[in-house]
């Protein structure tokens, strides 16, 4: 007999990650989509999963989304500037096609997860895990479940202070210079013309990224104080930058904490392209044992 599978979304801004894999966390198939409206996108989504036996499916997407399963709307991406997902109800949509358990959360909690139960969180009680890439989001753990209330965090928002060097007005069209909107790959290039992989590791644009997310950091420190601050995200791929970024959080700090070592405390993910699908198939198998 064919061994069911788990399914995995990991749905962002710029693309559909849709992958399957076995209940020992191992993905045997993956694939991604561009995210353009929901019929396109999620055409292409409901013909991958089609093709496998299936036992349950976790959704990690991009928000804000509705958490609350009492709510009317819950599964339902809310408020996004992508005007063509607005409102969209997507477990609604994936429930006409496959009747099973459907795990919902955010992108940035789902990779949280991933880190959290495989990666550089693996054992400790509390991880943060932020994204830092077209946009910036972020999800916390305490003691294996997501810190929420009201709705998700969004992290991501925080207003930041200024680099004294920096005059770039930002880009987000709620806050503008919000982290998001002056920290976010988008915000590297339209700062410099340049996509952040493009630059060089010398060019003065990554001391002023260091020091935007060395706040967030900070900031996340005194309010949560977690065993691990992960940095994941497109941004975070120049090697460069995390010590920069501890350089600029001593500074921040100023001794006033005391901290684990910030080699083992501010990091990159240990799964490195893979926690939003490995906490995908993760929240999918509780999904389907908790059934």
């Amino acid at each position: 007999m064919t061994e069911k599978l788990l399914g995995s979304i990991e749905a962002g801004g710029t693309k559909f990650v849709c992958a399957v894999g076995t209940e020992a966390l191992e993905i045997k198939k993956r694939v991604s989509f561009p995210t353009t409206t929901p019929e396109e996108t999620m055409a292409l989504v409901i013909d991958f999963f089609k093709q496998y036996e299936l036992k349950a499916i976790g959704i990690g997407s991009f928000g804000p989304i509705d958490i609350h399963p009492e709510s009317p709307t819950y599964g339902h991406i809310t408020s996004t500037p992508k005007l063509a997902w607005q409102d969209y109800d997507f477990v609604g949509e994936m429930k006409k096609h496959f009747p099973l358990p459907i795990a919902w959360t955010t992108d940035v909690n789902a990779a949280a997860y991933g880190e959290y139960v495989a990666g550089s969180a693996k054992g400790l009680s509390s991880c943060v895990y932020y994204t830092i890439g077209t946009g910036v989001g972020a999800g916390a753990i305490q003691k294996g479940k997501f810190i929420e209330g009201f709705s998700h965090p969004e992290m991501g928002h925080m207003i930041v202070r200024r680099h004294p060097e920096d005059q770039f007005e930002g880009w987000c069209p709620f806050h503008g210079d919000c982290l998001e909107g002056i920290a976010a790959g988008p915000a590297i290039e339209k700062r410099t013309g340049t996509k952040g992989q493009e630059l060089s590791s010398d060019d003065p644009i990554w001391e002023i990224e260091a020091y935007y997310i060395a706040q967030a950091a900070y900031n996340t420190t005194l309010m949560l104080a977690p065993d691990v601050i992960i940095f994941g995200g497109g941004v975070m791929k120049q090697r460069h930058m995390m010590e920069k970024v501890h350089d600029e959080f001593e500074k921040l700090v100023n001794g006033y904490v005391k901290t684990p070592p910030l080699k083992d405390y501010i990091v990159t993910p240990k799964l490195e392209d893979d926690p939003g699908t490995i906490g995908c198939l993760a929240l999918a198998k509780e999904a389907y044992e908790a059934q």
